[in-house]
């Protein structure tokens, strides 16, 4: 598969991922912000609207390609956050409820991991980076 393929379908499927939770998190806010008030963070309600505003915005902007390699650079690191904030150590005394945070730690560790290989390879020339879709189209 060309590389250029294969770098839409890695935006593809990582915006699969920010979009649909941006915009749930938007349009509950109220379960968000109960979500992250029982994480214990301060100020729940600016957190969920930050936060929804931010998978939304970013994942759109790997969707299209827009400023991919910055953008990949600030979901890594969100991700990476997000994974520690609501994963590490959770779950208590429930063995299947800490194994499964675990497991979503891990999972966010690894897609930071895809957005550090697509803030290095850039979104490719089929994307708003790449202006252009045809040959000749610059390359991120």
């Amino acid at each position: 598969m060309p590389r250029n393929a294969l770098l839409l379908v890695s935006r593809l499927l990582l915006a699969a991922l920010f979009v649909p939770s941006g915009f749930q998190a938007l349009t509950n806010i109220g379960g968000t912000t109960n979500y992250f008030a029982g994480l214990g963070l301060p100020l729940p309600a600016f957190a969920a609207w930050g936060t929804g505003l931010f998978e939304l915005i970013a994942g759109l902007l790997i969707l299209v390609g827009f400023q991919t390699r910055i953008v990949a650079l600030l979901l890594a690191a969100f991700c990476v956050a997000a994974g520690f904030i609501g994963h590490y150590g959770q779950g208590g005394d429930d063995a299947t409820l800490a194994f499964l945070h675990q497991q979503m730690l891990m999972k966010d560790i690894a897609i930071a991991g895809g957005f550090l290989a697509l803030a290095m390879a850039g979104a490719g020339a089929w994307s708003a980076d790449g202006r252009g879709f045809g040959i000749g189209a610059e390359v991120t």
